[in-house]
Formats: structure tokens, sequence, C-alpha cells
């Protein structure tokens, strides 16, 4: 096969294989990376000498990625895991109105101030956590 046949079809299936080589924003993107790499390690990228090993390995690092987002550390701070559920919701301080205006939210966020109760459980009962992790 010359060069410019195995370029020419790279560029034919690339629009099928793009979306599997970026970091996944949503679960359906993340559920299409698992069952990518799944795909990839039953069709031999389990073998490090098989050339999909490559691309286990990169779709490996992706779900990954996605993966260690979504836990918490441990130990973490009240306004440690304020902030990683903002993160993980994708949301702005104006996105927390349960916590009170906009100075509040900046405050707490900027550790000035700390979550009274009534806070505390308003962001427990949104985020279907336990009002511990934010006392």
């Amino acid at each position: 096969m010359n060069t410019n046949t195995s370029i020419n079809d790279a560029i034919a299936h690339w629009p099928h294989v793009a979306p599997l080589l970026q970091p996944a924003r949503t679960e359906t993107e993340y559920e299409a990376l698992v069952e990518a790499l799944d795909a990839v390690l039953d069709a031999g990228g389990a073998d490090e000498s098989h050339p999909m090993a490559r691309l286990a390995d990169y779709l490996g690092d992706l779900v990954g990625e996605w993966e260690s987002r979504d836990s918490m550390p441990e130990g973490a701070t009240p306004l440690e895991v304020l902030r990683f559920l903002m993160a993980q919701h994708d949301l702005k301080q104006v996105d927390l109105p349960e916590i009170g205006s906009q100075g509040v939210v900046s405050e707490i966020l900027h550790g000035k101030r700390t979550l009274n109760l009534r806070q505390a459980r308003a962001l427990a009962e949104r985020f279907g956590v336990s009002v511990q992790v934010f006392l």
C-alpha cells in the first residue's frame, strides 16, 4: 500500500475515528469511549506488541480521565467538595442561588466565609450527597 492510499484511507475514516480520540464531555461520550476501548482490546489491543495497543492505551487514558473526575478527593474540605461538584456539573457561581447572592457565593468560593447549615442542606439536596460533606 503506498503512502497516498494510506492517507486517503485515513482521511475517509477520520470522521468516524475523530470523536473517539477526544476527552468525553458527557456521560454518553464516556460510554462511547468505553465501548471503543472494549472493541480495541477485543481486536488485539490488549497485546502490547499488537498495532492497536497504542490506541488501547490512549483510549484507556481518556476513560481514566473521565473516571477520575468523578472521584472526590479523600479528606476534602467543604470548599474543595463544593468546587469539585461545581466542576463536575459544569457550574459557575451564578448557578448556585441556593447559597445566596453572587457576593455571598464569591466569598465562600474564596474562603472568606464558610457555609452555614441552611446552605449546606440546600447544596446536599441539590447534589444528592450527605450534608456532612459541606460541614
